[in-house]
């Protein structure tokens, strides 16, 4: 499914806030708000377009946030991922090159919750060779504006 400009002009606009009402985009882009009712609607259903609150784990009670990189066995990488994503704790899993063959994030209460996920359940799924814990002791940047608006070349950053 491609998009077109107003489809990629209401994703921007709802990646800067998600709580915009339609009428207001629908007045800015100078078409009926039930355009980008159906718009929003048919990008969600497609997959392309999710609007959710996002809340820092930091702050609502969760002390461990780590990324784990993780080997497997030979021509395993997606059925591990398939597994790790049916994990409530992970917040993000991908397929990769390099050193791992999968990445995950992960989200827990404390050590001994982040314990149990990666010995007792990660480690545990049929294709997982070993794991590396990479806690997060920081977060300088978290962006989710990417991808339809404009993006800044280098002499503009």
């Amino acid at each position: 499914m491609s998009m077109d400009d107003i489809d990629r002009q209401i994703v921007t606009a709802l990646q800067g806030d998600g709580r915009r009402p339609f009428n207001q985009i629908a007045e800015e882009l100078g078409i009926p708000a039930s355009s980008v009712r159906y718009r929003t609607r048919r990008l969600e259903e497609l997959g392309i377009l999710q609007v959710v609150g996002i809340a820092n784990p930091l702050a609502i009670g969760f002390d461990r946030l780590a990324m784990i990189g993780i080997r497997t066995a030979a021509g395993t990488a997606r059925s591990v991922c398939t597994a790790l994503a049916a994990l409530p704790e992970t917040s993000y899993v991908i397929l990769t090159t390099g050193q791992f063959d999968v990445m995950a994030e992960v989200i827990c209460r404390d050590v001994e919750h982040f314990t149990e996920v990666v010995n007792d359940r990660m480690q545990a799924i049929e294709g997982v060779v070993s794991t590396e814990s990479f806690f997060v002791l920081e977060a300088h940047k978290l962006a989710y504006g990417w991808g339809v608006g404009t993006v800044p070349g280098p002499s503009e950053a």
